[in-house]
């Protein structure tokens, strides 16, 4: 398959989506729904049942900030509770919508309204680029988005007025000019978050839900330990969705406001993501070309600024989640904790695709507002209310937690620990397609697959639960793949963490093309595990992969699986695939056998981070 043909697949994908969504739910419910993963048949409301002391009232706002060297406006709400005034402040929550939403979408107007409810004065807004604030779209930059969301926080100390005249006087003050302010959202409402407190250090609290630690490795990942700047492979599906999205946001908002327009070639995104997408879709990554698409990812990320954050920082990060993973969140958290940033992690059930279990199982259900009853609804809201309220007897809980969906009773579904797990079972890769606990156990052997010129691999559709389709189960083609399978377990093991896989090929195809001055030419491969039941039913780990291009194919690799929480039980087996393709990303550039020889002294290694060992 050809990169003009991902690249038209991507268009129609976004375009369904958009399709699909305006038959189904009101678009700007369903595009937020696209951004925090809720199913569209769920209506996305966090309003907990109203008394009389939920009064509020909301103002429509208008601000003009000076963003990228631009003049942009931001269209915002204010939800100021009835008994706030001069005389009696209260602390501020602010928050914005998930990438292609806006202010009046259901989970940010709602951030307004159930905090409203709960005593804080609220500030939401639409990003720039979309709903009805101006400018280009720009990857939460810190320099654009940051900045223009550090000018809000100016107007809710005090210093500054919105457009009308409107001045807020009414918000706890640590300062004169600094208010007691926290900032609330998922995606790419919570890499803004970061974003903000990298250039403006009055932020209080941050609570950043299913984000990006790094784009280059969101969407174009290559999970090589050390891969020494070699790009990954294209995670075509998603990135063309939102691409196409973020293009036809004035389509979608009717505006002509100029500041929203870029040129043709790139119509309203900045250039440099723009070109960044463009790069990646031709196939090709000349040096040069690709050095300009990595700086400008990783300086548009956390990744690049997090030393700069020094506000406290609760990480909410989904397990069901192909775009951003876990180790999203991890890499997040180890940089804040190394540095000295008050930092907590909690690994929730949902995220970009899907996982939603409901209150009945104690998670936090965006649908129905339970923010008293979840789990993480409850830590949410003592991070507010030590860090916004100053109320030093709040529990904050523990470092680490996790949903387990192996347990029914919703007051023990989350676990919780000191730290992350670390590696609790070695197992080795056997040459007869065994996974044994000895090295002395390994058999030698040889065994070989090779990729066509069209995937074989699917593990999902990126965003087929948003058009309405249900995804086909994963499989792999005989001849395009290797698994190593374990014997069945005789008590469950929990692995909780990030796999990690050491591997040896051999592709003399690959070794031909080593140094080649397009890195496209290097050899592409999938690892991924699966859960086998005692019936044989095959199950791919919360669907994900981890896509690797192979530094340099004449040595040994160690490969970071994406993060997972998930209980083999008693009777089940490991499974361990590197698979030659997959439909979600773009592929090997030409057919490349692979071998793999395994022997006790030069076997492959899965190290599986246990939890409780």
């Amino acid at each position: 398959m050809t990169t003009g043909r991902y690249l038209l697949v991507g268009i129609r994908v976004a375009l369904t989506v958009e399709v699909r969504v305006s038959r189904r739910v009101p678009r700007t419910r369903a595009l937020l729904a696209l951004a925090l993963g809720a199913a569209l048949a769920v209506p996305l409301t966090l309003t907990p049942p109203a008394t009389a002391a939920d009064a509020y009232t909301v103002t429509p706002l208008k601000f003009t900030v000076r963003a990228g060297g631009r003049a942009c406006t931001v269209d915002a709400d204010l939800y100021r509770p009835a008994e706030v005034d001069r005389d009696h402040p209260a602390p501020a929550v602010l928050g914005t919508n998930g990438f292609g939403g806006s202010k009046a979408d259901g989970s940010t107007d709602t951030i307004g309204k159930a905090f409203a409810q709960r005593g804080y004065v609220s500030l939401v807004y639409s990003g720039l680029g979309f709903g009805r604030s101006g400018c280009l779209v720009s990857l939460d930059d810190p320099d654009i988005d940051g900045a223009a969301a550090s000018q809000l926080v100016d107007f809710l100390g005090g210093t500054r007025a919105a457009d009308d005249g409107t001045t807020a006087d009414f918000v706890t003050r640590d300062a004169p000019g600094d208010p007691r302010v926290g900032m609330i959202g998922g995606s790419y409402g919570g890499a803004v978050q970061l974003a903000t407190a990298a250039v403006d250090h009055r932020l209080d609290a941050l609570v950043p839900m299913i984000t990006w630690n790094d784009l280059a490795y969101a969407l174009d990942p290559n999970s090589a330990v050390g891969s020494g700047g070699v790009p990954g492979v294209f995670k075509w599906q998603w990135t063309n969705g939102f691409y196409l999205i973020g293009e036809g946001q004035p389509l979608l908002e009717p505006s002509l406001d100029p500041s929203r327009i870029n040129s043709l070639a790139c119509l309203h995104f900045v250039t440099e993501a723009c070109r960044t997408v463009h790069t990646l879709n031709s196939g090709s990554y000349p040096a040069d070309r690709t050095a300009e698409l990595l700086a400008y990812a990783h300086r548009v990320s956390p990744v690049s600024y997090l030393h700069r954050v020094r506000t406290p920082t609760l990480l909410v990060q989904g397990q069901a989640d192909t775009l951003f993973n876990l180790n999203e969140a991890a890499a997040t958290y180890r940089t804040l904790k190394a540095q000295g940033t008050p930092v907590k992690m909690i690994w929730q059930s949902w995220g970009h695709s899907g996982g939603l279990t409901g209150p009945a199982t104690g998670e936090l259900d965006l649908s129905r507002g339970n923010l008293e009853t979840s789990y993480v609804g409850r830590r949410v809201l003592a991070w507010f209310d030590r860090h916004l309220r100053g109320r030093t007897h709040a529990d904050t809980g523990p470092a680490f937690a996790y949903y387990r969906d192996w347990i029914t009773d919703p007051d023990r579904t989350y676990a919780t620990a000191s730290r992350l797990p670390a590696t609790g079972r070695t197992l080795y890769l056997s040459g007869d397609g065994k996974l044994v606990d000895h090295r002395e156990d390994v058999a030698p052997g040889s065994r070989r697959y090779t990729n066509w010129l069209t995937p074989t691999s699917h593990s999902e559709t990126s965003l087929s639960g948003l058009i309405g389709l249900p995804d086909t189960p994963p499989r792999d083609t005989k001849g395009t793949h290797l698994a190593w399978t374990s014997a069945p377990l005789k008590r469950p093991l929990d692995v909780v963490g990030a796999p990690r896989a050491t591997l040896k090929v051999v592709s003399p195809k690959a070794e031909r093309t080593q140094n080649s001055a397009d890195a496209a030419d290097k050899l592409v491969l999938f690892a991924k595990l699966y859960d086998v039941a005692p019936d044989g039913t095959r199950t791919l780990v919360r669907r994900l992969v981890a896509p690797v291009r192979v530094p340099d194919v004449t040595k040994s690799f160690t490969v970071t699986l994406p993060g997972i929480v998930h209980r083999y039980e008693t009777g089940h087996r490991l499974r361990f695939v590197i698979a030659a393709s997959d439909d979600a990303y773009v592929g090997n550039r030409g057919i490349k056998p692979v071998t793999v020889v395994s022997g006790p002294r030069d076997a492959g290694v899965l190290r599986l981070p246990v939890a409780g060992s």
